[in-house]
């Protein structure tokens, strides 16, 4: 059995190809040689695709956050999504890739038969979403790996600047076991609870960017707020290094939503096309709602924008026509300028990076707003007999799930780990900055 799906037919339910995958790929082991075939160039643009989502978390979304927080605290940002990266890895290969997409039937996890990555080898295939086109499982392994790195990585900005570090490294630990993996076989395995509901998500908009963004909201409201937030001056020490970090999202996000086709060709064009005029919509609209509301538009804002607007296409970058990508990213970043401009300021939450505001926000328009953009009549990939508004009720059924999913969950794991090891620093560290009192360095001197 291999997925078929046509790259304009209503089929692609549930989407992104890396996720459908891997309940396709072992029956795709066991057919013919002859009856398969692995395409160089498919191959290659997997291997760019998942290093240019390895270039998103280091450097990228490292100095991106690094730019935003003072420079006491700088170097912690940027170790503790080097670490996050590195841990994560390790524990995708031990049993994270069974637990997504191990092959059971389960709606919610994928089991055990992968452990250590048991029985996949060089020659190992995994399906693609063209009958019998074929690509290394060892590649579909790595690319997804990325994005299990990256999630939890962005968690961390939520609550940037007071807590432990040894918490984070527990919580992320956990966190991916609990949360991620379950999360990501739901949406992206063909066993999955919210796959079979029928939930559209190309490359991540509730596995990554809800989930990321939940979790972060409840981190930063268990951790605290810092110590004189809306009395200091906490300001982001360095918009150039934030500017060059979002570049850099910006950049190898083209690897996250055009490497989830899975396949050079004209899916992958689609995706691609979207992250740039989602995105460009996106800076123009919060750059414009700045202006009128503050009276003057700032970098700050344009590279909020920038990533607001690459949220909100990630689960409709297959989906959408180029236009209604550009009005989708401008809808996101409206709406996430009112929650960090009004909200946050409204309920007092010290959300550092606004990565509640942006990716838990941006992804929740982004979810919705893909059963809109997937009509025919807009440009979308949507067949003759699409129905919008039953889609838009699986879609808001699958941000639900998956809010209740991590919100529930994350709050118990924050208070497993305070217990344990407790969440924040003392009030003395926190003044000093964590890059001396929990890492004994510096970012600058003199």
């Amino acid at each position: 059995m291999t997925l078929q799906m046509s790259h304009t037919s209503p089929l692609r339910i549930g989407l992104m190809a890396a996720g459908a995958l891997a309940a396709f790929a072992a029956p795709a082991f066991a057919q013919d040689a002859a009856a398969t075939t692995m395409d160089k160039g498919d191959t290659t643009f997997m291997l760019v695709s998942t290093i240019l989502v390895l270039l998103m978390i280091l450097p990228g979304l490292a100095l991106f956050y690094g730019g935003l927080v003072r420079t006491k605290n700088m170097l912690s940002v940027l170790l503790q999504c080097t670490l996050i990266t590195a841990m994560v890895m390790v524990i995708w290969i031990f049993y994270g890739y069974s637990f997504a997409f191990g092959g059971s039937e389960s709606a919610f996890w994928g089991g055990t038969a992968k452990l250590f990555l048991a029985g996949v080898t060089p020659a190992s295939e995994a399906a693609t979403f063209s009958d019998g086109v074929m690509i290394p499982e060892y590649i579909f392994i790595a690319f997804q790996m990325t994005f299990a790195c990256i999630t939890p990585a962005l968690i961390v900005g939520a609550f940037a600047e007071r807590i432990r570090f040894s918490a984070v490294m527990l919580f992320v630990a956990l966190w991916v076991t609990f949360v991620y993996f379950p999360v990501a076989h739901m949406v992206w395995d063909a066993n999955g609870l919210l796959f079979k509901m029928g939930a559209l998500d190309f490359a991540g908009g509730t596995v990554v960017h809800i989930n990321a963004g939940i979790a972060g909201l409840i981190g930063a409201i268990m951790v605290g707020k810092r110590t004189g937030f809306g009395r200091d001056m906490m300001a982001p020490h360095s918009m150039t290094l934030t500017m060059v970090g979002a570049a850099l999202l910006w950049f190898g996000w083209f690897g996250f939503n055009a490497g989830s086709n899975l396949e050079a060709n004209g899916g992958a064009a689609l995706a691609m096309i979207n992250t740039f005029t989602a995105t460009a919509g996106a800076i123009l609209a919060w750059t414009v709602i700045e202006t009128l509301h503050r009276g003057k538009a700032s970098l700050l804002g344009a590279v909020s924008g920038m990533i607001a607007g690459l949220v909100a296409v990630t689960p409709a970058a297959g989906f959408s026509g180029p236009v209604g990508a550009i009005a989708l990213g401008a809808i996101a970043s409206g709406v996430c300028y009112y929650f960090v401009a009004v909200v946050k300021n409204k309920f007092g939450y010290d959300d550092t990076a606004d990565v509640f505001g942006i990716h838990g926000v941006g992804g929740i328009v982004g979810a919705l707003g893909t059963a809109i953009v997937n009509m025919p009549g807009l440009g979308g990939a949507g067949g003759e007999d699409y129905a919008v508004g039953s889609q838009f009720v699986i879609q808001a059924s699958a941000v639900g799930i998956t809010i209740l999913w991590c919100g529930i969950l994350s709050f118990v794991l924050y208070k497993i780990v305070d217990m344990a090891l407790g969440l924040r620093v003392s009030v003395e560290d926190e003044r000093q900055g964590l890059d001396l009192a929990s890492h004994g360095e510096a970012a600058y001197h003199g």
